[in-house]
């Protein structure tokens, strides 16, 4: 059997993720850069970001970044502004949970900014609304009336077409 010269072998790859969890010291935003939160994935390495100073970006993820981090919806970043594009960056670095928490703490980044969890969650922006239920069962509440209403929509199509009906058949061009 070849002997391998490689990098490594299965307990190598099992102790790849041990670099992440490591300390690593915060950076802050120097002149022409701006933090912003990850909005959209526009797709080729591309992502739209919301910039605390008000604008949104279409930035490039560089590649240094491209596979060892993962960009997702909601993630805090720092982005590097172009000088010639104003609309347009590249993001230099992605803050985790807790480094994102620090910068909030020391007044970087806005009070009302909501730092989401890794696990993916979507943010209430896109239309996703979440339900809390209080003592007197709001949450019901509210579900009972989107279903009267939906119920309501499909009456009013069935007479409709209970009407349609009626007609053909005094035309005597269905017979039933």
């Amino acid at each position: 059997m070849p002997r391998n010269f490689g990098k490594g072998g299965k307990k190598r790859r099992k102790g790849k993720h041990l670099e992440d969890q490591t300390k690593r010291e915060l950076v802050f935003k120097d002149v022409d850069q701006e933090y912003g939160q990850i909005t959209k994935s526009l797709g080729s390495g591309r992502l739209e970001v919301y910039c605390f100073d008000g604008k949104k970006r279409t930035v490039h993820i560089r590649g240094k970044l491209m596979k060892r981090d993962w960009m997702n919806l909601g993630d805090i970043v720092l982005v590097s502004l172009r000088g010639f594009e104003e609309d347009k960056g590249d993001i230099i670095q992605k803050y985790s949970e807790e480094e994102a928490r620090k910068l909030k703490s020391f007044k970087e980044i806005p009070e009302n900014v909501k730092i989401e969890s890794a696990q993916g969650e979507e943010s209430d922006e896109e239309g996703n609304i979440e339900f809390i239920e209080g003592e007197d069962g709001e949450e019901k509440k509210e579900k009972e009336e989107e279903s009267d209403s939906e119920e309501d929509s499909d009456k009013e199509g069935l007479d409709k077409k209970k009407s349609k009906l009626d007609k053909l058949q005094s035309l005597s061009l269905i017979h039933i």
